[in-house]
């Protein structure tokens, strides 16, 4: 069937995290444009889009109001469980997102269990679930999110507690929820703070593997001797410019700051001219 672009509707949980896999779809289908017009969009009913987000945004980018669709009779929440079923495999959709999209469905499995439980008559007008039952909501949450029960503990209490800039990482996956719940010990300030270390040493870390893969014949243009003594040197005049950390390395690698290498002085002492 064909539905007008004005029709379709993002599901209310992706735009409630503020999910940009949307925009990924969009750059995806734009690299293959034809084939990607061609293809149906899979929607519900009341036109919320279960797959083809970026083929949505292109059509409304190309001002094409028509759109070939495929329509499937779901609720909010069957289509909310079709959207992260359908898309886990997909790079973006990590864990993080997966999770609290699949929390959205919370309140819904919880209804569920208490119209189990008055089914097997053993809800006696308890306000809340007996403890087994929210063992079960979260293992269906789980289940639905593809991860282990404890992944969606540590995400609730993640969101929670944790600082905005933890979550931020955790979003566009350059931040584990493993480290995430490391940092969450802290208080907020010290959750910044190490993350930021964190992402540094990161970065570091990468440059040193680079360094250390490079070819045994490609020999160092810098004497180490002079780079020590260089530093030293540096120290001296500007105090604290200079940082050394311990690393995990077997081997001992001096990085050095475009800057410092740039300057007047350790091109001199360095014999960079």
């Amino acid at each position: 069937m064909v539905r007008t672009s004005n029709q379709l509707r993002l599901h209310p949980a992706l735009a409630e995290i503020g999910w940009t896999g949307v925009i990924d779809g969009f750059n995806e289908a734009t690299r293959s444009k034809d084939q990607f017009v061609s293809e149906p969009t899979l929607i519900t009913t009341n036109g919320t889009i279960l797959a083809g987000f970026g083929r949505w945004r292109l059509a409304l980018f190309d001002d094409r109001h028509e759109i070939n669709c495929i329509e499937y009779s779901l609720s909010e929440e069957e289509a909310l469980q079709f959207i992260i079923s359908h898309h886990q495999p997909q790079s973006g959709w990590n864990k993080y997102i997966r999770i609290c999209l699949t929390l959205k469905l919370e309140p819904y499995f919880q209804q569920r269990a208490r119209d189990n439980m008055r089914a097997g008559g053993k809800y006696k007008g308890l306000a809340n679930l007996p403890e087994a039952q929210h063992i079960n909501v979260r293992q269906e949450i789980a289940r639905v999110a593809g991860v282990g029960a404890r992944s969606v503990s540590n995400i609730k209490t993640i969101r929670e507690i944790a600082h905005p800039r933890l979550e931020e990482a955790l979003r566009d996956g350059t931040l584990t929820i493993d480290r995430a719940i490391q940092f969450c010990k802290l208080p907020r300030a010290e959750q910044l703070e190490q993350f930021i270390r964190y992402s540094e040493e990161r970065a570091t870390n990468r440059v040193i593997r680079r360094t250390i893969a490079r070819p045994k014949e490609e020999k160092a243009s810098l004497d180490v001797v002079a780079v020590l003594d260089a530093l030293r040197r540096q120290e001296v005049r500007q105090p604290g410019s200079v940082e050394v950390r311990v690393g995990r390395h077997k081997r001992t690698i001096v990085l050095i700051s475009q800057d410092l290498s740039a300057g007047p002085h350790s091109q001199k002492e360095l014999q960079l001219t």
